[in-house]
């Protein structure tokens, strides 16, 4: 009879199938962290089980998925107040159509001018509407660390399936700092996943290679990254330095996803699949099969979106095309805008010559 195993070692964890716990404990016996999955020292049980999902095959897939959808806050017309059942519309298209998660509150779903009151009724809200396969991921960072495991505690009551912890933006804090809020937050519901956030652009401070390692190697609910710093040389090295099957890279732009799949990457975590997820899902399996032409052509093809969807602050693009393809998603908050009249322009001719209208 063959048996699923999940195997530990010094530089990760093995996923597959052996003939007996025996040839498992004789291929691993030294590290002392290989057997049956009940078997495992809880160090390592934990973080497969929160690294890994299975498929019937027995092949392991992040448990994130590989496209996360950062999903826009739908508005009323005049901005005021959230429309929860567009919100609930777009989580279940969203999630019928190549998302494997939502990240729900996060910065493309304006975050900074939500009050967490709006935000926990919109993590009620699309976690009802998607499909049992899709995964709800709260934005739940802050630059208060008392204020980020609050919300994640509520996160954890909700029955979320994991939150995104962005660096802390505008206190600057040093390296050590950072890796103790992130340790707090995790620490305070061990059970719920977490997936960092860096993006320098936006906080004002980059999250180092090694402080990204230290988290992933001493936290085992922090599974995941995503990496919006826009430096290959980092991506790569925390790559490098940490276990592919246990901790998960995301690019934060679309544009990267492919080149950084090259370098290890797990996927994205999306604007653009709001538009063309079950496309992005092709590309990611097709450069996973090793058919890197075909995966080439759908990124070339869908490059401009990737650019022009960045043309302002997102979701400033994002929301525009979104209402142009007939989603009543509403305007953005102050202080983002509406979109300019030049930019309304080239997202209408983009869409247009893409087929997406």
């Amino acid at each position: 009879m063959q048996v699923l195993f999940v195997c530990g070692s010094a530089d990760g964890l093995r996923v597959g199938v052996l003939r007996s716990e025996a040839a498992c404990h004789e291929k691993q016996r030294e590290d002392g962290v290989c057997g049956p999955y009940g078997g495992m020292r809880r160090e390592h049980r934990g973080r497969a089980a929160r690294a890994l999902s299975m498929t019937a095959s027995g092949a392991s897939e992040p448990i994130f998925g590989r496209i996360v959808t950062a999903m826009v806050t739908p508005f009323k017309p005049d901005g005021n107040a959230v429309d929860y059942a567009v919100a609930e519309q777009l989580a279940a298209h969203l999630a019928e159509n190549g998302s494997d998660s939502l990240v729900v509150g996060g910065t493309t779903g304006e975050s900074p001018t939500l009050t967490w009151s709006e935000q926990y009724e919109l993590f009620n809200v699309c976690k009802a509407a998607v499909r049992s396969g899709c995964k709800i991921i709260a934005g739940a960072g802050s630059n208060s660390t008392e204020e980020a495991v609050e919300a994640t505690r509520r996160a954890a009551k909700l029955k979320l399936d994991g939150t995104l912890q962005v660096v802390p933006y505008y206190n600057k804090p040093p390296q050590e700092g950072l890796y103790r809020h992130f340790r707090k937050i995790a620490e305070c519901e061990p059970d719920l996943p977490v997936m960092l956030y860096n993006i320098p652009g936006r906080c004002g401070i980059n999250m180092s290679a090694e402080t990204t390692v230290r988290l992933a190697t001493d936290v085992p609910n922090i599974v995941a990254s995503k990496e919006a710093a826009g430096d290959f040389e980092q991506f790569a090295e925390i790559r490098r330095l940490t276990a592919r099957d246990e901790f998960h890279m995301y690019a934060g732009d679309d544009s990267l996803t492919l080149p950084l799949m090259a370098l290890g990457g797990t996927g994205v975590v999306s604007v653009a699949s709001h538009f063309i997820g079950k496309e992005l899902a092709e590309m990611v399996r097709l450069h996973l099969a090793g058919d890197v032409n075909a995966a080439m052509d759908i990124h070339f093809k869908y490059a401009h979106l990737f650019r022009d969807l960045f043309r302002m602050p997102n979701p400033i693009p994002a929301k525009a095309a979104l209402r142009m393809t007939g989603w009543s998603v509403g305007p953005c908050r102050l202080p983002l805008t509406e979109p300019t009249p030049e930019l309304e322009h080239i997202l209408h001719n983009l869409l247009t010559s893409l087929k997406l209208l």
